[in-house]
């Protein structure tokens, strides 16, 4: 039987993830066509070799082509979703008629899906055709690094394990490396909650609480992540890997995270609508909380952090409250 091979990456999501991703595929030697939803972002990197918006000062080569033609993007050999979590399940559904029977789609949004409480997976399987393979692409990755062509390292997981290692041979290079993984469970849940707690690591920051304080909650947080992956069926091992304690690491450890910088805001005194009024890109975890603290209800896992975290943003919990509520918790054995 001949290999898989994916030569033509469809990208739908013209931010700055969508457009590093795309510039990554040109790196590993693909064609890239990348969908904005936005006309004024095609004409910019069609016109001015730029996506000014949302990855501004990263020159683009004349190979990227954007479209606002999603029949362009269905028509590629490989499909990568970029969209914000919470948009996953509708544009699954606008890319369903065009899409080609067999044709791979790489989820590569991290969330929750808040309405139902799903995994983007779930969402991604309701709206697409019956047997479209689906991949999860997550792990410890700052846009504007993978633009610059910056070494980095993620995890590619798949079902089939063919589909997967076409996946990783069209989209690796020497300076983007990912890893196969068959745990599309696992590296999903490892994505989501992480920028939950980002928010939380962003509080510690913003109310001086102290490096101690960060590494705890990064400790304890992966233990919440770990006790709902393995309660949805993933596996313990993915989350010590890249995406989970990798991209866990690296968002709750530099203000370049959306997240991470939104809870140090909030932590400074700030107040959330006056965080989000000033952004065009989603911080994931203001939408994630709310999900997984139901998740891990149905589920019946313990989550005190992410569930502090919803707490303010979604409640009303004043921060020195939650943080002493936190702080007054029986003291348990560390496995728990």
């Amino acid at each position: 039987m001949a290999a898989i091979r994916y030569q033509r990456i469809g990208v739908i999501g013209g931010g700055a993830w969508g457009t590093a991703l795309a510039l990554a595929a040109l790196r590993a030697g693909r064609e890239a066509v990348l969908w904005a939803r936005e006309p004024a972002v095609v004409e910019a990197i069609n016109g001015g070799r730029e996506n000014r918006d949302y990855l501004p000062g990263v020159p683009l080569p004349a190979d990227l082509r954007a479209t606002g033609d999603l029949a362009a993007v269905g028509a590629c050999d490989a499909v990568l979703l970029v969209t914000p979590a919470q948009h996953l399940r509708a544009a699954c559904g606008q890319l369903a008629p065009h899409l080609r029977p067999g044709t791979p789609v790489v989820i590569c949004a991290k969330g929750i899906e808040l309405d139902s409480h799903v995994l983007m997976s779930e969402a991604a399987e309701a709206a697409l055709p019956a047997g479209t393979p689906l991949a999860v692409l997550s792990g410890p990755t700052f846009a504007a690094e993978v633009a610059r062509g910056l070494p980095t390292a993620v995890t590619l997981a798949c079902a089939d394990p063919a589909v997967g290692a076409a996946l990783v041979e069209a989209l690796g290079s020497r300076t983007f490396r990912p890893y196969l993984s068959d745990d599309v469970i696992g590296s999903q849940v490892g994505g989501a909650v992480k920028n939950v707690l980002a928010i939380a690591c962003g509080v510690v920051e913003g109310r001086k609480l102290g490096d101690n304080a960060r590494a705890a909650l990064i400790t304890r947080g992966l233990a919440e992540i770990s006790r709902l992956a393995l309660a949805l069926g993933g596996r313990a091992e993915t989350l010590m890997g890249l995406s989970g304690l990798g991209d866990l690491t690296l968002t709750c450890s530099s203000l370049q995270s959306r997240n991470m910088s939104l809870g140090a805001a909030l932590g400074a005194g700030r107040t959330l609508a006056e965080v989000l009024g000033e952004r065009r890109s989603v911080a994931e975890g203001v939408y994630t909380a709310a999900a997984v603290v139901g998740l891990a209800a149905q589920k019946g896992v313990d989550m005190p952090i992410c569930a502090a975290v919803d707490a303010i943003l979604n409640h009303g919990a004043g921060l020195d409250d939650t943080i002493a509520g936190l702080l007054a918790r029986p003291f348990r054995g560390e496995g728990h």
